[in-house]
């Protein structure tokens, strides 16, 4: 069974089928820090799970507005925080972190790509464009996740 972990700590995220390690990325965590309160903007640590794989037929570079995929023409929303490419959408399994859904914790693709393997975002797994999609093509809605500092 495939799973993904995170280090907080190292900036990675791993891929794993069963205990074997089969990818290893770099990724970008919060730069608020570690945490699940509402509006906090911090990275969530726990167990977690899949709960939704969004854009999956979109090109790489794609950006998304509340998990929607902007068309040609519409305007570019006003943050510097794109959430790009692909979304893989978290849900909490743990009592701490059970809102992490209604805090729209992603992994996702980012337009900072020269950050990545630093804490930049604003609560999402930030990762590169080309990385984010390779991963979505390797797990289900499901795949278990733990986050760790």
């Amino acid at each position: 069974m495939k799973n993904i972990h995170i280090s907080i700590r190292d900036q990675r995220l791993i891929l794993k089928e069963n205990e074997t390690p089969i990818r290893n990325y770099p990724v970008s965590t919060s730069r608020f820090g570690i945490g699940t309160e509402m509006g906090s903007m911090k990275t969530p640590t726990g167990r977690f799970r899949v709960a939704q794989k969004i854009g999956g037929d979109m090109p790489s570079g794609a950006i998304f507005q509340s998990r929607v995929p902007l068309k040609p023409g519409d305007p570019i929303p006003p943050t510097e925080d794109f959430v790009m490419s692909r979304i893989l959408w978290l849900d909490g399994l743990d009592e701490h972190n059970a809102n992490t859904r209604d805090r729209f914790i992603y992994i996702h693709g980012t337009k900072h790509e020269d950050k990545i393997g630093t804490p930049a975002s604003c609560g999402c797994v930030r990762m590169r464009n080309a990385d984010v999609i390779e991963l979505f093509d390797l797990v289900d809605e499901g795949t278990p996740v733990v986050i760790e500092t």
